[in-house]
């Protein structure tokens, strides 16, 4: 038995849930989003608009790891479509600093060029300070693929800490040369 894919996941009153054939639509105040269930593995069942559950038609080795992945995935598209997700990064490093040009995220990290992401559909990106980035959107994924391929532009030099990181990350900082 799934300990995660037993848990009934509750649904916020702004948010729609529909069931059109194989497809799950999720509709709420920050956005939309559908997940494909397959019917024939698993019995979704939806009680009066306020809470969802899921169950395996049969337990197998194979809906065993399958049941609790499905059950995280809806529930990350429920809280998606209500508040959002997202991620606040850092510039540590003098001279480091973000831009917003038109669709794109202009970054210099200290290179002798400057580095230009362009930011994804579903995406939204705020630079707070000039240091400061703000990524937000409804889908969890994309959120964190787009936040990890920001941090790989400059990775954290372990020295002196510099580089791009995550609010509140953990960076075990060496000890430099010694006489």
């Amino acid at each position: 038995m799934s300990k995660i894919g037993k848990i009934n996941i509750s649904i916020p009153e702004k948010v729609k849930v529909a069931l059109a054939g194989n497809i799950l639509n999720i509709e709420g105040p920050s956005g939309k989003s559908s997940i494909d269930i397959d019917l024939d593995t698993f019995i979704l069942d939806i009680k009066e608009g306020k809470e969802i559950s899921i169950k395996p038609k049969k337990i197998d080795s194979n809906t065993k790891r399958l049941w609790g992945m499905k059950r995280s995935l809806i529930n990350n598209a429920v809280v998606g479509s209500n508040k959002g997700y997202e991620k606040i990064l850092e510039l540590v490093g003098v001279g480091y600093r973000a831009a917003i040009k038109g669709s794109q995220l202009n970054l210099q990290l200290g290179y002798s060029h400057d580095v230009d992401f362009e930011i994804p559909q579903g995406i939204k990106i705020i630079v707070e300070k000039q240091t400061t980035i703000k990524i937000s959107g409804n889908d969890k994924q994309q959120v964190g693929a787009v936040a990890s391929k920001i941090k790989t532009f400059r990775k954290i030099e372990p020295y002196k800490g510099k580089g791009v990181r995550e609010k509140g990350q953990y960076v075990l900082k060496k000890e430099g040369k010694k006489k």
